[in-house]
């Protein structure tokens, strides 16, 4: 149960914090949003605030923002139309009855001839039995169509995606996963407060008990200068000969309080993964480097740690389209749920840092120009910038469809593997 609610809020925490980027910029930039969605699939939980339907989906794959103008608008208003208009106290029409007229008594029905919506914002037509003066109504721009009796607001084009600078959106498109940076920032910030930040150093810090480097007498605060011939100056060194030395006697030449001393230590064998992600045996002797509580240090550590995760995702992400990874590396849901479950157990710091490379994850693989990804429509806003205008919608919402249905196919792939992994 532990698992399943750390998984639940890491999952809202990590989809929310990247859709509200995207929230955030399309409302300053004027757009209408009109859904803000965590999850897909059928609504467990929704309600509206200031233009916006807020929901909650079943299915826990990702998220979205739905911006008026990112799809064909909802209604389509033609020349032979019938439909019900009510008005507000201004005159203009505030509600465009589509269907089930007979619902709303007080509406006045009209055969349409000319409607814009988009720019004039206007309604023109005639009455049943008035075939011979044509009307013609104001809409008001927050009007509101009544489809099977659920309200969706008109958007005029200046409340569209489409209308708004390239820089506009391409900021809306990027600011998910800027968001996602930020979050990892924030978390490796929160880390170095609470535990401090790792020293440079190979400098002892928790020592676990019945472990190999109990055993060989290790203490905390220990500082290994030397492991046989080979001098030691930081803690990576350090884990790199241990790893690379499983079962094997290793001899540490160490400094406790100014004062060296030699002793011997034999790493246990664990299974641990290569660069490759493939399985292989390494040494662990039970030790966790030393931290040291600075703020600026702190702030340091926060950049750094996320610079760092990202370079090494970037680079195995290279190594997976060049071939040099398999594709049974990619984890899903999944996937994801069991390495949390692994994570949790281990301590909330460890959750927290994952948290924060799934965070650096997300942001990343967004910013990949795939099609139906935020890097695939900011490609297409890119292009734009540099060809001088705009790619047909046609051409890019077939790019997009079919785009979708591949990942879709690679979702289903990489999440039987993952299931097929929990029985092995």
């Amino acid at each position: 149960m532990t698992t399943v609610i750390a998984f639940i809020l890491m999952f809202g925490v990590l989809v929310s914090i990247h859709e509200w980027g995207h929230l955030i910029f399309a409302k300053r930039a004027g757009m209408l949003v009109r859904e803000f969605a965590i999850g897909f699939g059928p609504k467990i939980l929704s309600f509206t605030k200031n233009e916006t339907l807020y929901t909650i989906r079943l299915i826990p794959a990702g998220g979205y923002v739905r911006v008026a103008g990112d799809d064909p608008e909802i209604v389509e208003l033609k020349p032979g139309h019938h439909i019900g208009l009510e008005f507000n106290k201004d005159g203009k029409v505030e509600k465009i009855i589509v269907n089930n007229k007979s619902k709303h008594p007080n509406a006045r029905t009209i055969e349409v001839e000319n409607v814009d919506l988009d720019h004039k914002l206007i309604i023109e037509g005639y009455e049943q039995d008035d075939e011979d003066t044509k009307l013609h109504f104001d809409v008001d721009r927050k009007a509101m169509f009544v489809v099977d009796e659920r309200e969706t607001q008109i958007a005029p084009f200046d409340r569209q995606f489409a209308s708004k600078t390239v820089g506009q959106r391409a900021m809306q498109l990027f600011a998910g996963p800027m968001m996602n940076f930020i979050l990892a920032i924030f978390i490796f910030l929160l880390i170095g407060l609470i535990q401090g930040i790792p020293v440079e150093q190979a400098q002892m810090g928790e020592i676990q008990p019945g472990s190999p480097a109990e055993e060989a007498g290790l203490q905390e605060n220990d500082v290994i200068t030397q492991i046989g011939d080979q001098s030691i100056s930081t803690w990576e060194q350090f884990t790199d000969i241990v790893r690379a030395n499983p079962e094997q006697e290793l001899g540490l030449v160490i400094s406790r309080d100014d004062v060296k001393q030699e002793l011997t230590v034999v790493p246990a064998e664990v299974e641990g993964v290569n660069e490759k992600g493939d399985p292989i045996q390494i040494g662990q002797i039970g030790v966790l480097p030393a931290f040291d509580k600075n703020i600026l240090g702190t702030l340091k550590f926060g950049f750094e740690r996320t610079y760092e995760t990202s370079k090494l995702i970037i680079t195995n992400l290279v190594m997976l389209v060049t071939g040099q990874l398999s594709i049974d590396v990619l984890s899903g849901p999944v996937g994801i749920y069991d390495a949390t479950d692994q994570v949790v157990q281990s301590g909330f710091s460890n959750f927290l840092m994952w948290t924060a490379m799934l965070s650096i994850n997300l942001g990343i693989i967004n910013l990949v120009p795939l099609p139906a990804l935020d890097g695939g429509r900011l490609m297409f806003v890119l292009i734009e910038a540099v060809r001088g205008k705009p790619i047909a919608p046609e051409k890019e919402g077939v790019f997009h469809f079919v785009g979708f249905a591949l990942l879709m196919l690679l979702m289903i792939v990489v999440t039987w593997n993952d299931i097929q992994r929990l029985f092995l």
